[in-house]
């Protein structure tokens, strides 16, 4: 069965990696697929359409439909050119896939100022400015009185919510991504579109040298698990499922249940000296953050 049949997709960073298993996956599902890669090195230097061209031609040769495209989609204009892309290519656009993204990994002390913003650029701007011309597009289809069926599947990162030595930038970024898909979600539902995250866990380019692996941890890191979980999202079996954020690797998914109130005390305006014991009862009573608890699992 063909859960995507007829459907309209972009997936950006798509060159290669998690994107690139995402784009095919969902061309073998039916749908017509806009793969978008830059064609940068990981940490965002050069530009070179030959990835994008190399999926695309990997779709076309088991029947699938495909163009490539080369935007920056961190760069206003030409995100909204890839959008009215897909649109005058197939007629339609119901899936956008933010995979697009690059690392420059340093301590915090050593992390330039150039380091810093092109890391947020482009994973977080350049997640923000596709979404915001797709769904500019699907806001006049339904003022139109179109119904809309559509979906927006954003890459985040354990390392968004969890944090990760060496990766502020890029956790930052990731963080910032899982809250503007929340915020997407309850502003769009009421149009019929969903919004959902998902923290991958592949092996790619960005992971390579990363951490010593066995062969059965790198074979359940396949991008394909990641790209089934999103193909389905992209379906229309997902209407009901947004705002939700997802760990996705071969040892299974799981919904990330994110931040909970937990133990309380009652506040004083003005005697903080009167504060420690109760501080230390309400912390000691609460659950222990992951990053300071990481088990085998998580860490595999």
């Amino acid at each position: 069965m063909k859960l995507c049949e007829g459907r309209v997709a972009i997936v950006t960073g798509a060159g290669r990696g998690v994107g690139r298993a995402e784009a095919v996956m969902l061309a073998k599902h039916g749908a017509k697929v806009v793969v978008n890669d830059l064609g940068g090195t990981k940490d965002g230097i050069g530009q070179d359409l030959s990835a994008a061209q190399s999926v695309v031609d990997e779709i076309k040769a088991f029947g699938g439909e495909a163009i490539a495209n080369g935007a920056d989609v961190a760069d206003w204009q030409q995100a909204g050119e890839m959008v009215q892309q897909a649109i005058d290519t197939f007629g339609r656009l119901d899936i956008l896939v933010n995979n697009a993204g690059i690392l420059r990994d340093k301590m915090i002390w050593n992390i330039s100022e150039d380091d810093w913003d092109a890391v947020v650029r482009v994973n977080l701007k350049g997640t923000f400015a596709p979404m915001s011309h797709a769904i500019n597009y699907w806001r006049a289809q339904s003022k139109a009185g179109n119904k809309i069926d559509a979906r927006i599947i954003n890459t985040s990162s354990g390392t968004g919510l969890f944090g990760n030595i060496g990766q502020a930038n890029y956790s930052a970024a990731k963080g910032g991504v899982a809250s503007l898909s929340i915020v997407a979600a309850l502003e769009l539902k009421r149009i019929g579109v969903t919004v959902n995250a998902l923290a991958p866990r592949a092996q790619s380019r960005m992971t390579e040298g990363l951490a010593e692996r066995t062969e059965e941890q790198i074979a359940r890191r396949n991008p394909d698990y990641v790209a089934s979980l999103v193909t389905w999202l992209a379906s229309p079996e997902s209407a009901d499922i947004t705002g939700r954020f997802f760990e996705a690797w071969g040892y299974g998914y799981a919904v990330l249940e994110g931040t909970r109130h937990g133990a309380r005390c009652d506040a004083t305006p003005d005697d903080p000296a009167s504060l420690g014991d109760a501080i230390h009862r309400i912390v000691r009573n609460s659950q222990t953050p992951v990053h300071f608890e990481r088990d085998q699992f998580h860490d595999l």
